[in-house]
Formats: structure tokens, sequence, C-alpha cells
């Protein structure tokens, strides 16, 4: 705790303020963007080295939260104190750090797969910042933070080799895939069959119980546009114009967020509460995100092309 008294004894309104700009880019959205970016418009391996990188951590952080149950600093030391203002969004127990995880997950993982200098610069700063805000605002311990990094970054350098041999063949992805299945399986096993302690934070415990849900949700959803695409869409992720390209990941973004956050009220009615839903609900948004939106790709591509036809060959 002594690194994080220090970091309190140096806040001010003004690095507050910062540290709470960038602690968002760890946020699981901007995750899904940059995957979503990779897979839908620049190259299709590295988007399901991004997005497999990203579902892996999450499971991962997931199991060791719920089964360390470790609380939060100021629980840990009631004498220490937060920016209150990142209080709201630090909901859960607290080893390890989720924001961590997920922003050295995606950056760490653009820097490794893009040859782009730029590309590599920020990935690499972000993966060193946004941990640091983590601490900064109080929110995590550095033991949070370095297991999460660990956790990341070990997934990064064990994946990539083997994206890099197969790409994205069938004689790779089967066996991710099944393993990722297993982690899916075993994590919603353990939340449901377990016996917890009474204390246990039933918030917390809740939480988990529909992330395993979640998962097992996109992880089947995943199998579903994995072999649609490979036997059927065949999408190209290049052919559009750039503008288009950028209409095709907003529109997409945008109708992904309806799937997922606007049917949330449906399924709530429909089923009643059950948590089945949560499954149902990220199937259908990963089926949307790798099987249907994709159908639309080869329209994008065509953006543009019969005007620069019509000026180069004028009748």
């Amino acid at each position: 705790m002594e690194f994080l008294y220090w970091l309190e004894s140096i806040r001010n309104p003004v690095l507050d303020t910062l540290m709470l700009i960038f602690t968002e880019f760890g946020n699981e959205l901007l995750f899904i963007v940059a995957g979503l970016l990779m897979f839908w418009c620049i190259d299709k391996k590295q988007g399901y080295f991004i997005l497999l990188t990203g579902f892996f951590g999450v499971y991962i952080n997931q199991f060791v939260k719920i089964a360390c149950r470790i609380p939060r600093p100021w629980v840990l030391d009631p004498n220490f104190t937060i920016v209150e203002a990142a209080r709201e969004a630090a909901s859960g127990y607290s080893f390890p750090s989720g924001h961590t995880q997920t922003a050295v997950g995606c950056y760490g993982a653009l820097a490794v797969c893009r040859k782009e200098t730029w590309v590599r610069i920020v990935g690499i700063v972000m993966c060193l910042l946004i941990p640091f805000t983590r601490m900064y605002l109080g929110v995590h311990t550095p033991w949070d933070v370095g297991v999460s990094i660990i956790i990341a970054l070990t997934l990064i350098f064990i994946l990539w080799p083997l994206f890099c041999e197969f790409g994205h063949q069938r004689k790779l992805m089967y066996p991710l895939m099944g393993v990722l299945s297993v982690f899916a399986v075993a994590f919603l096993l353990f939340v449901t069959l377990y016996n917890f302690p009474s204390d246990i934070d039933a918030a917390n415990y809740e939480s988990a119980v529909k992330n395993a849900y979640k998962f097992l949700g996109c992880t089947l959803g995943m199998w579903v546009i994995y072999e649609a695409d490979a036997r059927f869409i065949k999408f190209d992720t290049k052919t559009a114009k750039w503008w288009a390209q950028i209409i095709k990941l907003a529109v997409g973004f945008g109708l992904l967020l309806l799937v997922m956050e606007g049917s949330k009220p449906l399924f709530n009615l429909i089923f009643k509460g059950n948590y089945i839903a949560y499954a149902i609900r990220y199937f259908l948004t990963v089926l949307f995100a790798g099987a249907v939106w994709p159908l639309t790709f080869k329209w994008f591509a065509k953006l543009g092309v019969k005007k620069e036809k019509a000026v180069a060959d004028p009748e």
C-alpha cells in the first residue's frame, strides 16, 4: 500500500481529470471497437487474434476474481482514499484488474501484430499508462495490475506466433475455440455448483454468474461465425474505399450495440430474469458481428466505384 499512499499524496484536480479520461481507454467497448476494426476492415487474421486474446483474458480474469475474492484497496485499508469519481465504475472484486487486462490485451496485441511504428508506440504507451491510472485513482493495487499484465502478455506471446504460423485456418481455430469452450463451460459450472462461503458479496457473485452465461453465449457464437464465414460468407476486409470502411465500422458498431443493449428489455421480459437470457443475447451479438453484418461488405465495396468509372470514361 506504500506506493498507493505515495500516489494519493501527489493527486491534484488536473491529474485526477487526466487519469479519469485515460482510464476509460481500458474500457471493454474500446476493445470491441479495436477488434471489430481489425476483423471488419483491415485483417481478418489479426482480428481473430485480438478477439481471442480478449476472450481468453476476460475468462481467466473473471475466474481469478471470483476464486480469490480480494476486496478493493479502500476496503483492505479504510484509511486509504480513492478519487471519488472513479468509485462508481470500480465495482466487483479487485484482483486482478479488468481494465488492465483489457488494455494490455488489446493495445499489446495491436503493438505486436501491426508493423506501423506509430501503432506500436501508442500501444506500448497505453499498456503502461492505463495500469498506472488504475493505481493512481486508487481502485487497484500494484499486485492487481501486475498479475493482469502478466496474464495478458502471456496470452499475446502464446497466440500471436500460432496465428503467424497457421493464420485463421481450422487446424488452429478449432483447438483454440475448443479450449475457449472448455473455459466457458468450466467457469459456468464453477460459479453455479461450487459451494462459496456464506459471506461472499451477493452483487459480485451475481455478476460472476451473469458473466458465465455471457461467456457461454459468446463462445457458441464464435463457433457459428467461424464456420459461417469459412464455408459460406468468406468476406473480404479491404475492398471498400477508406470512407466506406469508416461508415461500415460506425454503422456496424452502432447496430451491434443495439443488438447487445437494445434487446435487453425484450429478453428480460421474455425470460423474466433467467440467466439464460444473457447467453442468448450475447450469442446473437456475436452472430451479428461475424455472420450478419459481413453480408453487407460486398455492398460497401461497391460504394464510389460507379462514380469513379463515370469520371474516367464519360459518355
